[in-house]
């Protein structure tokens, strides 16, 4: 939550850094909520007596400019600012699409947003009419919350284009809560995602990414992953109820709230 109270551009600038780069966050993605001053608060209070003033618009999107450009390419922007009418709102965010003048302003200054959202191959095939031409795994790897993560992905690098992505973790000690993880070495596929138009179950569309074996792809490279490198005897997925068919042809049982397989039985 930028601007608020006591704090000012540049240390709510590192604020944000911290919390991209710092180990203990890396969060999968963020909510970013610029400060609003609403009737019968006690930040009310505070900007009426002219003790608490809100950054100036033409500040708050250049403040949004440089921030999304510290967000790394693993981490999704779900939102920018708060869905509140504006007659209800004193002081604060004047406009409903700071976002988009945020993402304006980073390609006057010619900077690219790289979160996931605005590089979903749907997001760039409808507001930029840019389509992939050469697709190839892209894989990172980082530490975070006690644990490490390897962030899979379907990319076309030099349009800078996501088809796909996959989060896999490797389980750390603490995870032993769990009965599923008590037992063996484990990692744990938490998500699994093709972008696109949608594209019907069990159908296929030449010009759509879906149903085109990019998912199986990716789960693939992760078990190779969990067996060979973190020596894992077994890989969970994090799995909606309706998406657990998928994984059962790949495999996979349900054990508990997962779908999982055996990786030693594979060696």
């Amino acid at each position: 939550m930028p601007d608020l109270p006591n704090m000012g551009i540049e240390r709510d600038i590192e604020s944000f850094r911290e919390f991209f780069e710092n180990p203990a966050f890396r969060a999968d993605g963020v909510k970013i909520y610029p400060t609003l001053v609403i009737r019968g608060t006690g930040l009310y209070e505070l900007w009426k007596s002219g003790r608490y003033k809100n950054y100036a618009p033409a500040d708050l999107v250049e403040l949004m400019a440089t921030v999304l450009a510290l967000v790394p390419p693993w981490v999704r922007v779900y939102r920018i600012q708060r869905d509140i009418p504006m007659p209800l709102v004193s002081s604060g965010v004047e406009v409903g699409n700071l976002r988009e003048l945020a993402l304006r302003r980073m390609r006057e200054r010619g900077v690219a947003c790289r979160d996931v959202r605005t590089r979903e191959v749907g997001i760039q095939a409808v507001h930029w009419d840019v389509v992939p031409h050469t697709v190839e795994l892209v894989r990172r790897d980082y530490a975070a919350n006690g644990g490490w993560e390897t962030f899979l992905a379907y990319e076309d690098a030099g349009q800078d284009i996501l088809v796909g992505m996959l989060r896999l973790r490797q389980a750390g000690a603490l995870s032993g809560f769990r009965p599923e993880m008590r037992d063996d070495a484990c990692s744990i596929v938490r998500e699994l995602h093709v972008y696109g138009s949608v594209v019907p179950v069990h159908a296929r569309h030449p010009a759509r990414f879906q149903h085109q074996g990019f998912g199986t792809l990716l789960m693939e490279e992760a078990e190779r992953i969990a067996r060979e490198e973190h020596g894992s005897a077994k890989l969970l997925v994090i799995s909606g109820v309706g998406t657990r068919a998928y994984y059962r042809k790949l495999g996979y049982e349900l054990e508990g709230p997962y779908m999982v397989k055996r990786l030693d039985d594979e060696v």
